[in-house]
């Protein structure tokens, strides 16, 4: 069983039109997915001691993963995002990063992680000082740019890492190709591009592999990109051919679409 660790960022996505609140983060979506597609998986970020820190925490710990070496920081806040839905689209609002912004690896927490296949981690994750760090202990470092562009930050990250998510969706099909090769001469072995409805692209520096999106009843999309990125690292992990992972990834983006948060644990607040 491929071993799995999200480090960095959480949040609490709360849905302002439904009064309800619930665990999210990019680290912290792709730990808990990878852990229902099959990992055995851990969570090492800080939250605050708060009623959105414990929802956080209860949650990990009913989805059985390791969060001994999570922080827990009297007087700070845990992170939330404002998020309304607009079509089943998910629109967001207010936002404040709270205790994340703090974040910082221990010699004792880079040991840990050392233990694990993969680390995941993102642009959420305040990481970029210790990424040099984070890479030595990693087997495999995979990172999520977000929709970041920007050729001075891809110089800062891209060299330490091995698998590199991006949303290129403000980018034209006729430049898609021409990104995804200049990304890769800054370092990673492969680089995954999602443009929402349009699906999404692999390059292994040798071939592109591109992967529909499949139908499906929509009820929520936050948390479909981290549902894909989870699902394909697992199936990496485990030695499937990239076309049959982005599959497999696909078929569980969709899934994660049919209802609300990025993984369940909704509260009334």
């Amino acid at each position: 069983m491929p071993r799995l660790i999200g480090v960095g960022d959480n949040t609490v996505d709360t849905y302002t039109h439904l009064r309800m609140r619930f665990p999210g983060g990019n680290a912290l979506n792709v730990a808990v997915l990878a852990q229902r597609y099959g990992a055995q998986a851990a969570y090492l970020g800080w939250l605050g001691k708060d009623e959105r820190g414990e929802l956080i925490l209860n949650a990990l710990r009913q989805e059985g993963l390791d969060v001994s070496h999570c922080r827990v920081v009297e007087g700070a806040s845990t992170a939330y995002s404002e998020v309304m839905l607009v079509d089943g689209d998910r629109v967001f609002g207010k936002s404040d990063h709270g205790v994340c912004t703090m974040f910082h690896l221990s010699d004792e927490d880079l040991a840990y992680i050392a233990e694990f296949d993969l680390t995941h981690t993102s642009i959420y994750s305040h990481v970029e000082p210790q990424i040099a760090d984070l890479k030595r202990a990693s087997r495999l470092l995979s990172f999520d740019l977000s929709q970041n562009l920007d050729e001075a930050y891809w110089q800062l990250t891209l060299p330490y890492v091995d698998i590199a998510f991006v949303s290129l969706a403000e980018v034209s099909l006729d430049e898609l190709e021409a990104f995804l090769r200049r990304m890769y001469t800054f370092g990673p072995q492969l680089i995954v591009a999602t443009r929402g409805a349009q699906g999404a692209w692999l390059f292994d520096g040798s071939h592109f592999y591109h992967q529909g999106v499949l139908p499906v009843q929509v009820v929520d999309t936050l948390g479909a990109g981290d549902a894909f990125a989870a699902r394909l690292l697992v199936e990496y992990l485990k030695g499937a051919p990239l076309s049959a992972a982005m599959q497999r990834a696909a078929e569980s983006a969709a899934q994660n679409c049919t209802h609300y948060g990025a993984f369940g644990y909704g509260q009334a607040y």
